[in-house]
């Protein structure tokens, strides 16, 4: 209770609006605001994943981890770092540290490209 002096509801029990910090009445009325990570990069150095991910043709595979699939579907490529697919193929397959993990590299002979795993049946 607050002396005869203020002027309000002497009933309240709530503190005064004033007391309420800044901070905690933000917090409580401000929507949260999602964060975007942040990839550090040093100036001057080329970004080997990113690039290599963009231009599978310059990859070499590792020296294991290549594995055999089976063409689904057939597959169009969208540019030259995809690889095109005809349904029933064999392909060898591969991933790339840093590469999304819905594509792989997908190798036919001397031809090489980005291309989607849902497309695939991974053998071996």
């Amino acid at each position: 209770r607050f002396s005869g002096t203020f002027v309000g509801n002497a009933e309240s029990t709530s503190p005064p609006p004033a007391a309420t910090s800044l901070p905690a009445v933000a917090a409580a009325t401000l929507p949260a605001v999602p964060t975007i990570p942040v990839v550090p990069t040093i100036v001057g150095v080329p970004n080997t994943v990113a690039e290599s991910v963009l231009n599978p043709n310059e990859v070499k595979p590792p020296a294991s981890g290549t594995r055999k699939a089976r063409v689904l579907y057939d597959y169009e490529a969208a540019d030259s770092t995809e690889l095109a697919l005809l349904a029933d193929e064999m392909i060898t397959v591969y991933s790339l540290p840093g590469m999304d993990p819905d594509w792989l590299i997908g190798e036919r002979g001397n031809q090489k490209g980005k291309v989607p795993v849902t497309y695939l049946e991974l053998l071996s």
